[in-house]
């Protein structure tokens, strides 16, 4: 499994995620509204798991073991980071 949940404050991405593991750091990122991703082990991730990296606005720990996820989808995170406020968003999904 590539991305498992370490402890209470980590979620590790490890090897090729491929676009199951989209669903797979979903949940654990629901489950664990205060967890940290870390991606130091991570080579590549489909498009899926970057997306959700994209929306989650976690703090990610790298750099990334892949060269590409380093030098282009590693800034792109920082920068995302800084727009979106993370989630869940709990209080105001229970409202509607």
């Amino acid at each position: 499994m590539t991305v498992t949940l370490h402890d209470d404050n980590t979620i590790r991405l490890l090897g090729a995620c491929p676009a199951e593991d989209g669903e797979s750091l979903l949940q654990h990122l629901l489950a664990n509204p205060t967890a940290e991703v870390d991606w130091r082990g991570c080579e590549s991730a489909h498009a899926a798991v970057i997306q959700v990296l994209l929306v989650c606005g976690r703090a990610v720990q790298g750099p990334a073991a892949g060269p590409f996820l380093d030098r282009f989808i590693g800034p792109a995170l920082a920068r995302w980071k800084r727009q979106v406020p993370p989630f869940p968003v709990v209080p105001e999904m229970r409202k509607r």
